[in-house]
């Protein structure tokens, strides 16, 4: 069997089917960039009154809607971002990223580091004025590993005491190894053995105290607005779907005195392209991402507003190893996973300075080296003639030629690279693959019930600073093991991780965890994350930070420079001999079109059909939506 390898020109041919059916369309830029005064900082730290704006307002695009916000049952970064406005938890982190204390003033870990006593501020209210404590952080860490929440975070909270038996039904809640000590404001954290993140997982979602009176009394309708009682800097006023959803300072806050924003509006959007039209229009102060194909000319005309940094995530694709064709076929995986050029991915598709991933776990985690197959040295013609010959042994062929499913929900560059891959898969394989778009949900739950997917895209953000994010959602029975993977080496190198104090050995093990789980050819890596976005430089407060969290309490905004303090900041809108609006809603001719190819490029302005995949959308969703759109993808899963 013979196949002939990808080339750079399909590749060009693939961007150029792809961007030929939907252009973008930014509209108009603003005619005068506003610029801010030069900031001044008071003897204690804090901006000069003098340089802030008059209204303390900030929009925020926040990629898809989320789905709920209880801190209990949410998942997905969009409501993450929310929760950590509304909530804190007894840690909690710094602009930089850094665990540092929350509504626990203090907290002392016992010698064999397995107990984790916390002594809470004694000042602490909730947004409606109730008394906040320990007896709160107790009820609701049991609340969250009941089995009858449901909660999507749950698994984080496996490092406590019989919290694994609790989430099973197999003991009551109560015998979660969580108390209280001599008073209300003291509680007890009991684990199963030494948990270097802990502290970290404490500042989730997940382990964010609820209002169990309020909880009582809506039931599951509590976290909706006029419901919700929160006790972090701001509170829920408003969610109109699909449009906004509105904080506002809340003054029973601890930090409140030092929290400058007065209001916070989510705005939910799937498309990055919506998204830095609203900013260059002045309605949003950040974008939740930035398109691909726009990301080199916003290098070069909005330099001072693009943030780009490391992000701890990886995107790759996964395999339903419970139904065909990857049942008991380890050749056929690991020929999917040999046969996708990862570099031309990053260079010629995503563009936003990802890096190639040949496994699970992303590079810059503290302390840790990531596990690196034996073909991440190969080059890629040795990789596609060792998929070729794997395939073969799977038992495919011209004469019995194999067809894939690969799903993907709508967002940010995933229908670019399922177009990329499936392209790939079809040079080098002669595999033919129909692609299937779904709304965010119905993806997810496609993914879970592992009836209809195949391949399907996949990946995660890191909710802590530690490998073990990556590798415990792959142990049998995690909520989020959409694979059906289960290898009991595997889960027992990660029971040994769970009461490992040495730190050395503990990556050690969890090396080893890596690399059983990559032999058993249960993902197909393409790359590693970096957040990328357009941060209005009137907004201050922002730091870049690994996790990539960003907590609208330590903002602030500056107020503009007056007028005639400086040149104007104008560019030309007139254009063919029309002005104002018209000449505003034509005013394009300097944005790149959808990844269109160079004219140089081999292949430019070719369109090969035959080798395109089919795609058809999710069942009820409508075509014009099964576009790329913002990369709103799960803390967490994503």
């Amino acid at each position: 069997m013979r196949f002939p390898s990808i080339s750079f020109a399909a590749v060009c041919c693939l961007l150029l089917a792809a961007c030929s059916e939907d252009g973008l369309d930014f509209g108009p830029r603003q005619e005068n960039r506003q610029h801010p005064v030069e900031l001044v900082l008071l003897e204690d730290g804090r901006p000069d009154p003098a340089v802030l704006a008059e209204e303390q307002v900030v929009h925020r695009g926040n990629g898809e809607e989320p789905e709920s916000l209880d801190p209990h049952q949410a998942v997905g970064l969009p409501a993450s971002h929310i929760l950590r406005d509304l909530f804190e938890g007894l840690t909690t982190e710094s602009p930089d990223g850094k665990v540092v204390p929350g509504a626990a003033l203090r907290w002392n870990i016992s010698r064999d580091a397995r107990t984790y006593t916390f002594y809470l501020r004694r000042d602490l209210q909730w947004s409606n004025g109730d008394p906040l404590n320990a007896t709160d952080f107790v009820y609701s860490l049991r609340r969250a590993a009941d089995p009858q929440t449901a909660s999507g975070g749950a698994n984080n909270l496996l490092p406590i005491l019989n919290a694994r038996e609790v989430l099973a039904g197999e003991l009551p809640v109560e015998d979660l190894g969580v108390s209280l000590l001599d008073d209300e404001y003291t509680m007890q954290i009991t684990l199963t053995g030494p948990t270097p993140y802990f502290l970290g997982l404490l500042a989730s979602p997940v382990a964010y105290p609820v209002n169990r009176r309020n909880v009582e009394d809506f039931g599951e309708q509590f976290s909706r607005p006029g419901n919700l009682v929160s006790n972090g800097a701001f509170i829920l006023v408003d969610w109109t779907p699909r449009v906004s959803i509105e904080l506002q300072k809340n003054p029973r806050f601890r930090e409140a005195g030092s929290t400058l924003i007065e209001r916070v509006f989510y705005r939910p959007t799937e498309d990055p392209a919506t998204e830095v039209t609203q900013f260059r229009l002045g309605e949003l102060d950040w974008t939740s991402a930035v398109p691909s194909n726009q990301f080199r000319w916003l290098q070069a005309h909005y330099p001072e507003e693009l943030a780009v940094s490391p992000w701890m995530g990886s995107y790759y694709f996964g395999l339903n190893l419970t139904q065909e064709p990857f049942v008991d076929n380890p050749s056929l995986r690991m020929a999917l996973i040999l046969a996708i050029d990862r570099q031309i991915i990053t260079d010629k598709v995503t563009q936003f300075g990802e890096l190639p991933s040949f496994s699970l776990v992303p590079q810059g985690i503290d302390g840790y080296v990531p596990f690196a197959p034996e073909y991440a040295d190969w080059s890629q013609e040795e990789r596609n003639h060792e998929a070729r010959r794997l395939l073969e042994q799977a038992g495919y062929s011209e004469e019995n030629p194999l067809h894939l499913e690969i799903r993907y929900n709508t967002g940010g560059n995933n229908k670019k690279v399922a177009l990329a891959v499936a392209s790939m898969w079809k040079q080098v394989l002669g595999i033919a693959s129909t692609l299937v778009n779904e709304e965010y949900r119905v993806f997810m739950q496609n993914r879970e019930q592992k009836v209809i997917t195949q391949v399907f895209r996949a990946g995660w953000i890191s909710d802590y600073n530690d490998p073990y994010s990556f590798l415990e959602v792959f142990r049998t029975g995690h909520r989020r093991n959409d694979y059906g993977y289960s290898n009991s080496s595997f889960d027992a190198l990660l029971d040994e991780v769970g009461t490992e104090r040495v730190r050395a050995r503990r990556e050690r093990l969890m090396f080893e965890a890596e690399r059983v789980l990559m032999a058993d050819n249960v993902i197909v890596p393409v790359y590693s994350y970096v957040s990328k976005r357009l941060v209005n430089p009137h907004l201050r407060g922002w730091q870049d930070n690994v996790l990539d969290r960003h907590q609208t309490r330590f903002m602030f905004k500056l107020r503009s420079r007056d007028p005639g303090s400086e040149a104007a900041v104008t560019e030309p809108l007139e254009q063919d001999g029309l002005s104002g609006p018209q000449a505003a809603a034509i005013q394009l001719e300097e944005l790149p079109g959808e990844d269109a190819a160079p004219n140089d490029s081999p292949g430019a302005g070719l369109t090969p059909l035959e080798d395109l995949p089919d795609e058809t959308p999710a069942e009820g969703i409508p075509e014009d939506d099964a576009e790329d759109s913002a990369e709103a993808e799960g803390e967490g899963d994503r």
